[in-house]
């Protein structure tokens, strides 16, 4: 677990009981944040969906097809968020799991455009290798 991004203060807020007060503390500027890699505008309708869903949620202005949901500050919490607006804008059943395999906006627009295809050919969409050597001598 290494942090997203570090934010210098000069003391740590504390509530009236002595404790941290972990509200207090500042949220880092995601605009600041210094990025791995030059930003690539996203190229597809999948893409900009993604992309404007992520800008939304993790309150990001300018999200590029290879930042990391993690990296613009995402947690758990608005990964569950994040794949429910998902599922609405695309209509198929994206796993929760797929948001925590470093996930990139262009990898996630590979898998849903890969399970929107698979929504529309069910009869090739086979796990099984055994039953699919059965649907192919058919």
């Amino acid at each position: 677990m290494v942090p997203a991004a570090f934010v210098i203060i000069d003391a740590l807020p504390l509530s009236p009981n002595g404790k941290l007060d972990r509200r207090a503390l500042p949220e880092p500027d995601a605009a600041l944040l210094e990025r791995d890699r030059p930003y690539l505008a996203p190229r597809t309708p999948v893409e900009v969906m993604i992309a404007r869903i992520w800008g939304d949620v993790l309150g990001v202005e300018r999200v590029g097809i290879d930042d990391g949901f993690f990296a613009l500050g995402g947690h758990s919490l608005r990964a569950t968020q994040i794949v429910a607006r998902l599922r609405e804008a695309f209509a198929v059943d994206i796993p929760l799991r797929l948001m925590f395999e470093d996930v990139t906006v262009a990898r996630l627009a590979e898998a849903i455009e890969t399970l929107q295809w698979m929504a529309c050919r069910p009869s090739e969409a086979v796990a099984d290798p055994a039953t699919s050597e059965k649907v192919r001598s058919r």
